[in-house]
């Protein structure tokens, strides 16, 4: 296990895990972690023996409550401080890992914490999660792609509702709206988690992997665009 100050990075059996690793503070994200974040993900976008990825939270309260505002909002004016945070561009490395990457959430998910699930490919929630994005209560807007990955995870008036008025849902209204793809009890989280990663894992990596390019390539393409783009990755071979 590779432990840094903010994270903990483990690889089992081809499957890494990614623990956002400041319980008492709710695994709020500050500028350690940020640097903490660009190092192991960097290190698994270059592992080919990785075949998926686990990204979970410690502790019993929260996946991630948000950003540290103690670093984030205390020089005026807020929009300058939080300049800090695209320094090293965590979000698009997060959204460039070719291996399929699975949240766990738990908890708060909050802010920060939800754009970090919003850039996971699947996202599994036990039945106590709290889910939003508080930022306009700042006086700011989500600024690690907020605004653009939650309108293109569920329907735009539900995205609006929470980007405008910081509105929290439950695991319920979370899954029924899409933006989770289960609910499972709090005991069940990790082992669920664990279990469709391992499934995930034991198919062809790179025919893993091309899908989940074929997808979200596509979605920036038009249909006939797209469906060229899957011809040519079908046809390209996935030997190992």
């Amino acid at each position: 296990m590779s432990d840094f100050a903010t994270v903990c990075y483990e690889i089992k059996d081809h499957l890494a895990y990614v623990t956002l690793n400041r319980p008492d503070a709710l695994n709020v994200y500050n500028i350690q972690m940020r640097d903490d974040l660009f190092q192991v993900l960097s290190a698994i976008k270059e592992d080919s023996e990785i075949n998926s990825v686990v990204v979970k939270g410690a502790g019993e309260k929260a996946f991630c409550a948000g950003a540290d505002l103690s670093e984030f909002l205390t020089a005026p004016p807020a929009v300058s401080a939080r300049e800090v945070r695209w320094a090293r561009d965590v979000w698009g490395l997060f959204l460039g890992i070719p291996q399929p990457v699975i949240a766990a959430l738990h908890g708060f998910v909050l802010g920060s914490g939800l754009e970090i699930a919003l850039c996971c490919d699947i996202r599994i929630a036990s039945d106590d999660i709290r889910i939003g994005l508080p930022e306009v209560g700042l006086g700011i807007i989500p600024a690690a792609g907020g605004t653009q990955t939650l309108p293109r995870t569920i329907q735009q008036p539900l995205a609006l509702d929470m980007l405008m008025t910081g509105r929290w849902i439950d695991s319920k209204e979370a899954h029924r709206c899409g933006l989770v793809n289960e609910v499972t009890t709090r005991d069940t989280l990790l082992a669920t988690v664990e279990e469709l990663a391992r499934k995930i894992g034991s198919y062809n990596p790179l025919a893993v992997q091309k899908a989940k390019q074929a997808v979200l390539r596509g979605l920036d393409l038009s249909l006939a665009d797209g469906l060229d783009l899957e011809r040519r990755l079908a046809g390209l071979p996935c030997e190992l």
